[in-house]
Protein backbone atom coordinates (compact mmCIF):
# COMPACT_ATOMS: atom_id res chain seq x y z
CA UNK A 1 0.00 0.00 0.00
CA UNK A 2 3.31 2.55 -0.17
CA UNK A 3 2.60 3.00 -3.68
CA UNK A 4 -0.97 3.90 -3.67
CA UNK A 5 -0.36 6.10 -0.37
CA UNK A 6 2.48 7.94 -2.18
CA UNK A 7 -0.07 8.09 -5.20
CA UNK A 8 -2.02 9.94 -2.79
CA UNK A 9 -0.05 12.59 -1.45
CA UNK A 10 1.91 13.36 -4.96
CA UNK A 11 -2.04 14.18 -6.07
CA UNK A 12 -2.28 16.38 -3.16
CA UNK A 13 0.65 18.08 -3.57
CA UNK A 14 -0.17 18.99 -7.32
CA UNK A 15 -3.77 20.11 -6.27
CA UNK A 16 -2.47 22.56 -3.60
CA UNK A 17 0.00 23.71 -6.42
CA UNK A 18 -3.13 24.25 -8.77
CA UNK A 19 -5.26 25.73 -6.14
CA UNK A 20 -2.62 28.35 -4.99
CA UNK A 21 -1.50 28.96 -8.76
CA UNK A 22 -5.30 29.57 -9.40
CA UNK A 23 -5.82 31.73 -6.92
CA UNK A 24 -2.48 33.86 -7.51
CA UNK A 25 -3.63 34.26 -11.29
CA UNK A 26 -6.67 35.56 -10.24
CA UNK A 27 -5.67 37.95 -7.75
CA UNK A 28 -3.24 39.59 -10.67
CA UNK A 29 -6.61 39.99 -12.80
CA UNK A 30 -8.15 41.37 -9.79
CA UNK A 31 -4.96 43.85 -9.62
CA UNK A 32 -5.13 44.48 -13.00
CA UNK A 33 -8.47 45.49 -13.32
CA UNK A 34 -8.35 47.69 -10.37
CA UNK A 35 -5.35 49.44 -11.62
CA UNK A 36 -7.37 49.75 -15.24
CA UNK A 37 -10.52 51.44 -13.27
CA UNK A 38 -8.15 53.52 -11.38
CA UNK A 39 -6.72 55.00 -14.13
CA UNK A 40 -10.15 55.96 -16.29
CA UNK A 41 -11.23 57.41 -13.10
CA UNK A 42 -7.92 59.73 -13.28
CA UNK A 43 -8.57 60.00 -16.87
CA UNK A 44 -12.11 61.17 -16.18
CA UNK A 45 -11.27 63.46 -13.63
CA UNK A 46 -8.49 65.24 -15.77
CA UNK A 47 -11.14 65.79 -18.96
CA UNK A 48 -14.06 66.68 -16.17
CA UNK A 49 -11.20 69.52 -14.88
CA UNK A 50 -10.08 70.55 -18.03
CA UNK A 51 -13.80 71.16 -18.71
CA UNK A 52 -14.27 73.30 -16.13
CA UNK A 53 -11.49 74.95 -16.42
CA UNK A 54 -12.03 76.11 -20.44
CA UNK A 55 -15.75 76.18 -19.62
CA UNK A 56 -15.04 79.15 -16.84
CA UNK A 57 -12.35 80.90 -19.11
CA UNK A 58 -15.02 81.44 -21.54
CA UNK A 59 -17.47 83.01 -18.82
CA UNK A 60 -14.44 85.09 -17.82
CA UNK A 61 -14.12 86.39 -21.35
CA UNK A 62 -17.76 86.59 -21.93
CA UNK A 63 -17.97 88.96 -19.02
CA UNK A 64 -14.84 90.80 -19.65
CA UNK A 65 -16.27 91.52 -23.40
CA UNK A 66 -19.34 93.44 -22.01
Amino acid sequence: MGFMDDAKETAAAVGEKIKDAWEDTTDRVGDKVDEMKADADVKKAEAERDSVKTRNDIKEDLRDST
